[in-house]
């Protein structure tokens, strides 16, 4: 990026990179797909099959998403947000599925004073330092 342009806000990246290990003969059925044309790649196997079985359980996966109160998608919690909650004296219980960002910016100790509890399905993505004073309250 050239010097005299500033990024105002990072743009989170759209994926999170898994490993799996599968047997031998299962990884062959997979790239036995993959040569026949069923699919261009493994991990766009591997993709198709995950979204499939998402598909296949969204009911299941709606009704617990509800019953937990989480938040679906991209969440991001900024400095003003916390100091907002620190003016008004609360304590934010974060429950996110999918993608949860704090600020960077946001500083542990500000975290430790405005944050209850963290449980995120998905990525948390902050500050090593938050994430460690939160540490004690991530489940």
């Amino acid at each position: 990026m050239p010097s005299n342009v500033q990024e105002l806000r990072p743009k989170p990246p759209e994926t999170e990179k898994i490993t799996i290990n599968l047997g031998f003969v299962d990884l062959g059925h997979v790239d036995l797909m993959v040569k026949d044309g069923f699919y261009s790649n493994r991990t766009d196997f591997i993709r198709t099959a995950i979204r499939n079985q998402l598909e296949r359980h969204a009911d299941v996966v709606k009704q617990s998403t509800a019953r937990k109160s989480l938040d679906l998608g991209l969440r991001n919690y900024t400095r003003a947000d916390l100091e907002a909650a620190r003016q008004a004296g609360e304590m934010l219980h974060i429950n996110v599925l999918g993608l949860c960002s704090i600020a960077p910016d946001v500083t542990a100790d500000l975290a430790r004073a405005t944050i209850g509890s963290v449980s995120v399905l998905g990525a948390l993505h902050a500050t090593p330092a938050v994430k460690a004073a939160l540490a004690d309250r991530t489940r």
